[in-house]
């Protein structure tokens, strides 16, 4: 199913437009660290970095 979904993707040219982000985020709580994804339009990926 994998190949199916990732032909779909290159003949659409949908994901081009987007990025996606990972943050490290540190717990107040225990200190450690968590990562959180996102997926943005390419127009916002400074505005997410900021926010």
């Amino acid at each position: 199913m994998a190949k199916k979904v990732v032909a779909t993707l290159k003949k659409a040219d949908a994901g081009k437009g987007f990025a996606k982000i990972i943050k490290a985020v540190k717990s107040e709580k225990t200190g450690s660290y968590t990562f959180k994804e996102e997926i943005v339009p390419a127009e916002q990926v400074q505005q997410a970095l900021k926010g």
